[in-house]
């Protein structure tokens, strides 16, 4: 279910960058401020500094989850769909049907992107354990929804690790198209959706790549600041 307020308008966006965007994020998530019983997770890569801002905000644990796309054999950038942490693999069957992709060409894609996948846990989680997420509700943060397949892997393979509750909490989505997203998580909570929408990177300003050594500071800072909070 989507939550957002009826008379919100789109005035917001722009958001200046994805540090603004989640500073609005958790204006919507005040609920699960300060519970001993809320982890952030931030969707590799661009949506860490979002989740970073949002579990800053609302003084919660934040930790990185990481997921590949499966980029098309025709076009790494149009992902045909995703695969994340304990072999758990999303396809868009529609896509993968109208670009005639072939059994082959799908387990090379995955091949490739589940190496990807294991080379950024090791170099993200730098030795740290991961945290636990049974009994736990998660906010599952991405700097926004376009094909939604990387959010779908997300979600089942943190169900998998046990959490009671899974929140998706993005800045900006289409204003159509999350019907599966929307299905598979409890609660989908979004800060604007915009009717005409092509990519998540027009809604910013600033939308820079996220690079993996921006993910590893956030990552320490959180760590950092978990630590003396205990």
């Amino acid at each position: 279910m989507l939550f957002r307020d009826e008379d919100e308008d789109l005035e917001i966006l722009p958001f200046a960058d994805r540090g603004e965007a989640g500073r609005v994020l958790a204006g919507k998530l005040l609920a699960y401020a300060d519970r001993n019983d809320v982890i952030v997770l931030g969707l590799s890569r661009g949506g860490v500094p979002v989740a970073s801002a949002v579990a800053g905000a609302l003084h919660l644990p934040l930790d990185v989850f990481v997921v590949s796309k499966l980029g098309s054999p025709w076009s790494s950038e149009l992902a045909m769909g995703a695969v994340a942490e304990g072999g758990v693999q999303v396809l868009d069957l529609s896509l993968v049907k109208a670009m005639c992709v072939s059994e082959e060409d799908i387990q090379r894609v995955t091949a490739a992107a589940r190496s990807e996948l294991e080379t950024r846990e090791r170099l993200y989680r730098d030795g740290r354990l991961a945290l636990r997420l049974e009994g736990k509700t998660v906010i599952l943060v991405d700097d926004g929804i376009a094909t939604g397949c990387s959010i779908l892997a997300a979600i089942a393979a943190i169900r998998r690790r046990g959490a009671a509750r899974v929140v998706v909490a993005v800045p900006v989505a289409p204003a159509s198209g999350c019907n599966a997203i929307g299905m598979e998580a409890d609660e989908l909570v979004s800060v604007a959706e915009p009717e005409s929408f092509l990519a998540v990177s027009q809604w910013y300003e600033d939308f820079r790549p996220v690079s993996d050594e921006d993910v590893c500071h956030l990552l320490r800072t959180a760590f950092s600041s978990m630590l003396h909070a205990a």
